[in-house]
């Protein structure tokens, strides 16, 4: 029976530099197109960490050293970072699934997603992007555009910009009229452009929307049957890194939370992962959300391997 499947692929699915990123995305598209030849709709969510901040370097470096480039807002460069990924993926699963002989198209949706302005995250930015800077320069440039810089792991200092949680995805008719349409459809790339509502229009936002979050609430409002977090692990571990480790074949709801109290998962690693399976099944009881590696997405999604996190 055909299923409406969300995947989140992790950064381990793409690369640093365009050519290991157009390397890798070939491996991807194959896990990806095994998915639809099972006889699946797809939708693929992606992160976009080391692009957008290869891309923001890029031209704040142009800018602030006597070139001709323009400063970049920050939702710009986003924007940059949706197509150039979503360039490199859908070229490569369009090539696997004519060598697969399926007769669908692939197409990437540059995507915006909502998110609150008044979220307290816009009160406390955590999320480090761009170049490092000394005291000095990092002074400046506050006081000049209102950035705020951090101290770096002792490498300097780093603007910094808020990480809220999304409200809704305004291209979200269009991805689903396209996925009903039996395309392969990548959206919300690098958690989609954060945009806030104002009384003219939308407007975008320095900001940075986990990306797993972003695949979990597209997923809720498709009404997907499973969210598929891909990562680097085939399963959930708690006690990682030690000897008592112990893979997870399921979670449920209860279960995941006292893991996250006891803090079984990194916050820059397995927890979002592991927070948003549980917001998509809170919101989607007959949805199923899994966690396992790339490779073993086909598998995971038959109920050979991965994490099964259900609400009960």
């Amino acid at each position: 029976m055909s299923k409406k499947i969300v995947i989140a692929l992790g950064g381990n699915a793409l690369g640093n530099t365009p050519e290991e990123q157009l390397e890798l995305v070939k491996q991807t598209a194959k896990s990806i197109v095994e998915l639809v030849k099972d006889g699946n709709d797809v939708v693929v969510a992606h992160g976009n960490g080391p692009q957008v901040g290869m891309i923001n370097l890029a031209m704040d470096f142009s800018s602030n050293n006597g070139g001709n480039t323009p400063g970049m807002p920050f939702p710009e460069c986003g924007a940059m970072s949706q197509g150039y990924i979503g360039y490199h993926l859908q070229q490569s699963i369009q090539k696997e699934l004519a060598k697969q002989g399926i007769d669908k198209k692939c197409a990437t949706i540059v995507t915006q997603v909502v998110v609150d302005e008044n979220d307290q995250a816009f009160a406390n930015p955590t999320k480090p992007i761009g170049s490092f800077y000394s005291k000095e320069e990092a002074d400046k440039i506050a006081n000049e555009k209102g950035f705020t810089f951090v101290e770096d792991a002792g490498r300097g200092y780093r603007r910094v910009v808020p990480s809220p949680k999304p409200v809704d995805i305004v291209e979200l008719d269009i991805v689903n009229q396209l996925v009903n349409n039996g395309n392969v459809i990548i959206t919300v790339g690098g958690g989609g452009i954060p945009v806030v509502k104002k009384q003219d229009g939308l407007e975008g936002v320095a900001a940075v929307i986990d990306k797993d979050r972003s695949s979990a609430k597209l997923a809720s409002l498709l009404k997907a049957d499973v969210l598929l977090i891909l990562t680097a692990v085939e399963q959930v571990c708690i006690n990682f890194n030690t000897p008592e480790v112990q893979s997870l074949k399921e979670m449920t709801v209860e279960e995941a939370r006292k893991h996250i109290e006891d803090k079984q998962f990194a916050p820059g690693s397995m927890l979002p992962k592991v927070e948003a399976c549980i917001d998509f099944v809170l919101n989607n009881e007959e949805g199923t959300a899994i966690i396992t590696s790339l490779e073993k997405a086909l598998d995971a999604l038959h109920g050979e391997t991965g994490t099964y996190i259900k609400v009960k």
